[in-house]
């Protein structure tokens, strides 16, 4: 109880963080992540047993992301009218997302349970821990890193698109969602109900897209 209650806390702190400075850097998963991980080290305690004290945490994570389907609906009629744009937006979102993070293992030359497990990061961590045991990574891996994708691309992605002249909530939320799948939907619902219902279409493209491709890699492989 004492991990699941420090975790709801810090998360808490974050949220109040980011009501009060408006800046990206003060995202409540951010804040909570850092706080956490830095309990974690200093204290000196295992990753397994983090995990199964806040188990009942993580078992909404899945609920949590189903529940991002309520603007799908409120929006259905928008959404309907323009699914060519979203469909190919969501498309090239997660190409161009599985592209950078394939490129980031090569780059970095890391090891090989570390490049599996970035194969699903584009998708979100509920998606990414299911499709773990067929790229043969490390479960608590294939989420962390899907976790860190989106903190990422929340942070950085909202900033880029300004920058880019893409203005358009729908255009927007799509980027957001493909790219930065559940943190990234959160981050569009707080700039256009519009951005967020065009978000969960863009994370649930990326879900099925990264499925669909290790689904194909399984078969070639094996």
């Amino acid at each position: 109880m004492l991990w699941l209650a420090l975790t709801l806390l810090a998360f808490g702190v974050g949220v109040l963080a980011q009501s009060r400075a408006k800046t990206p850097l003060t995202n409540p998963t951010l804040v909570a992540t850092l706080l956490v991980a830095g309990a974690l080290l200093v204290l000196a305690v295992p990753y397994a047993h983090y995990a199964q004290a806040v188990q009942p945490l993580t078992s909404l994570l899945a609920p949590a992301v189903v529940a991002l389907a309520a603007p799908l609906y409120r929006h259905r009629a928008l959404l309907r009218r323009q699914w060519r744009a979203l469909g190919l937006g969501g498309a090239l979102g997660t190409g161009l997302a599985v592209a950078a993070d394939a490129g980031l293992a090569h780059l970095l030359n890391l090891a090989p349970e570390a490049q599996r497990a970035l194969l699903t990061a584009p998708a979100t961590s509920p998606v990414a821990l299911q499709l773990a045991p067929l790229t043969h990574a490390p479960p608590a891996l294939a989420a962390t890193l899907a976790v860190l994708s989106g903190l990422v691309g929340a942070l950085v992605l909202p900033s880029v698109l300004t920058r880019l002249g893409v203005g358009h909530p729908l255009a927007r939320g799509v980027g957001l969602g493909s790219v930065a799948h559940g943190i990234g939907t959160a981050r569009a619902r707080e700039e256009h109900a519009q951005s967020g219902a065009a978000a969960s279409v863009g994370m649930g493209l990326a879900a099925l897209l990264v499925t669909g491709l290790v689904g194909l890699l399984t078969r070639l492989g094996g």
